[in-house]
């Protein structure tokens, strides 16, 4: 009498096929923890720009709380349209330094302070800033010499301004007859904020309309987060495939500083 016999995967391989698939749930697993953190309570980005000198510089990566305004669509990566508006909505505050998505095209991201809040009348007078018909002060902190944002050097006069409610950050400024230190009133709509840089000259922020390429009113459900530190910081050069300029290019000084 025959007997068929079955074959069977040789022990060997059997262990390395499970050893795979325990591999593979680990990442699986991982890359879900990392969402959950990323869309309920941190993301980490970095400064491409430097609209928000002399506060954030270029290669600065900061950290940006997403819980502070509450949670929208843009607080999930690639913005599915799951829902509109914001899930427990809480205000934001005039001075914060806020993490958006453009408005017109509800993909890329922004970083600049928030000046005016909805109602507000904002305007720009030789260089100064008014809110709701008042000139906001602002103290001479001194000249010092630095880069204009084009790639040469220029001198730049910094001031401490102060918002209503007591908010004081410092601003660049290279003086009152830029493109957009006289501007007309703007009146911030129901649901949206005015964003400024503090790189006051150097900065495509709410003084420029979303068709001249610039931001416009920001709404409420485009904030993704508040900057809230500065964890580490590179300068120009530094690269990921370079490991020599992560030490040599580093920026310790600027490490774990907390954000105005």
């Amino acid at each position: 009498m025959s007997e068929t016999m079955k074959a069977s995967a040789p022990p060997e391989k059997s262990g390395a096929m499970a050893e795979v698939v325990e591999i593979i749930k680990t990442i699986i697993y991982a890359l879900l923890i990392a969402l959950f953190l990323r869309v309920l309570f941190f993301q980490p980005y970095t400064i491409p720009s430097a609209s928000m000198e002399p506060n954030l510089y270029e290669g600065d990566y900061i950290i940006v709380s997403k819980w502070t305004y509450g949670y929208s669509k843009h607080s999930i990566p690639l913005s599915p349209p799951l829902f509109s508006g914001r899930i427990l909505e809480r205000p934001a505050h005039r001075g914060d330094i806020v993490v958006f998505k453009l408005p017109h095209d509800n993909s890329t991201d922004y970083i600049k302070r928030i000046i005016g809040l909805p109602g507000d009348r904002i305007q720009m007078k030789q260089g100064l800033l008014y809110l709701n018909g008042k000139q906001v002060p602002r103290v001479s902190l001194g000249t010092v010499r630095e880069d204009s944002g084009y790639g040469f050097m220029h001198d730049v006069t910094r001031y401490r301004e102060t918002l209503p409610g007591g908010k004081s950050y410092v601003t660049n400024d290279f003086g009152p007859t830029g493109d957009l230190d006289n501007t007309d009133v703007y009146v911030v709509p129901e649901h949206h904020y005015f964003m400024m840089g503090d790189n006051r000259d150097n900065s495509s922020d709410s003084r420029v309309s979303p068709e001249a390429g610039g931001v416009g009113y920001v709404p409420a459900e485009n904030l993704e987060g508040k900057a809230q530190i500065i964890l580490l910081s590179w300068k120009a050069g530094a690269s990921i495939f370079k490991p020599w300029t992560w030490v040599l290019n580093a920026q310790p000084s600027r490490f774990f500083h907390l954000l105005q």
